[in-house]
């Protein structure tokens, strides 16, 4: 596996097919998304994991963070936080947020990020913001 820094267009189909496979792939655009860091994991060439990361004042924030559902749950997506994360201490952020759906919370959670706030709803999605100081 090679993980590495793509352009934000790559990442647009395997956001569109693992995140929001019925709407169309233009939803899973984000504002930010030219001036933000995107990293993709590779296997035998084949882009399988994808994160962006989008810088706000001291802190920087996850999103659209995907991997191919033939990849879960094999370490992938825990190797590519782990290099976002990284890219973030180097960086000096103070901050490494994101919006996590439910079903994902106990990942972050191995990560030392920790849930703040309420519950709430994308899409009929439910989300808790997950963060972890950096400095």
């Amino acid at each position: 596996m090679k993980i590495q820094r793509i352009e934000w267009q790559c990442a647009i189909p395997l956001r569109h097919r693992v995140l929001w496979p019925n709407e169309s792939p233009e939803f899973c655009h984000v504002d930010g998304d030219s001036k933000a860091r995107h990293f993709g994991a590779f296997v035998d060439s084949k882009l399988v994991s994808v994160a962006s990361l989008y810088p706000n004042g001291s802190s920087i924030r996850l999103r659209k963070f995907a991997t191919d559902t033939e990849y879960q749950g094999k370490g992938i997506g825990s190797a590519v936080l782990r290099i976002v994360l990284a890219d973030a201490k180097q960086s000096d952020f103070s901050v490494f947020w994101c919006d996590a759906r439910e079903s994902a919370v106990s990942f972050y959670e191995k990560f030392g990020m920790k849930a703040e706030g309420e519950r709430f709803f994308k899409a009929s999605v439910p989300y808790f913001k997950m963060s972890i100081k950096l400095q």
